[in-house]
């Protein structure tokens, strides 16, 4: 004790090789490290599918100063990293006559809102039968435009989706898989009278639709696994609050730097 109240701290820790810098660590409270695992495991609640880097984004919304490795540190002690995707039933119809269209949106660099969007559908399983899902999608904002869901797969179901989205916007381009559905007279009718381009993705490559197989992913993952809907009513009901609330407003997106698609669109739009 004599040496280091005769000496400074620097020189002792010289002459000892003991690193000054542990002589002034103090250990984090554990009520800290308390505090975020709660909050972790309340947006972990929220959002069942955010990895470690959504859920520091999250934190870091919120107020708190966290870095994305303890983040990932604490995660993994609670069990909450992700899990691989589960691959889910194909919808696609692409044995048809109608006429196919190239892929206009392989390597395009899309820089601007309703530049491109794209569609999907996906089922949903209810007890006692299924329903269908249709969804568009700008790909720039990751905003929502249309979507509908609906008891059969027949034309009316993207038509519907189709016609809502319309509503708030015209597509540059519209890109889907070849279902017969996005292939349908009245549906590419529809797109060409609002001078809308139409790309399709190859039969057999779903990669070429991928914005659009990932939004689906989102849903199912998200809204749709995490829900026992008892009846068509019920579904449709959550699923419109899910897409018009939760997604567009609450979700926030790496690709759109950690905001949410109507965040991002807001910002665009102010400049």
């Amino acid at each position: 004790m004599e040496l280091i109240e005769t000496y400074p701290m620097a020189t002792v820790c010289q002459v000892v090789d003991y690193p000054r810098s542990q002589v002034y660590y103090r250990p984090q409270a554990v009520e800290d490290e308390s505090d975020l695992n709660g909050a972790i495991l309340t947006l972990a609640g929220q959002h069942p599918t955010y990895g470690y880097r959504r859920i520091t984004a999250m934190l870091k919304r919120q107020g708190q100063a966290v870095n994305h490795k303890r983040v990932a540190r604490v995660m993994q002690e609670l069990g909450l990293m992700g899990k691989p995707p589960v691959k889910r039933k194909r919808t696609t119809n692409s044995q048809h006559e109608f006429q196919r269209y190239p892929n206009r949106v392989m390597n395009l660099e899309i820089e601007r809102p309703d530049q491109v969007w794209v569609g999907d559908i996906t089922y949903i399983r209810l007890p006692q039968d299924f329903v269908y899902l249709a969804v568009l999608m700008d790909v720039f904002t990751r905003s929502i435009r249309g979507w509908h869901l609906a008891r059969s797969m027949d034309q009316s179901l993207t038509l519907t989706a189709l016609t809502r989205g319309l509503e708030k916007g015209v597509p540059e381009i519209h890109h889907s898989d070849q279902g017969v559905q996005y292939a349908a007279t009245d549906y590419v009718d529809l797109l060409k009278e609002h001078g809308a381009q139409i790309s399709m993705a190859e039969v057999g490559q779903a990669w070429q639709n991928g914005y659009a197989e990932r939004l689906m992913r989102t849903i199912k993952e998200e809204e749709v696994d995490l829900s026992e809907y008892r009846n068509f009513i019920e579904a449709y009901q959550q699923i419109e609050q899910f897409l018009e609330d939760v997604y567009m407003k609450k979700r926030i997106h790496s690709s759109l730097g950690y905001l949410t698609p109507e965040e991002y669109e807001q910002k665009w739009n102010k400049q």
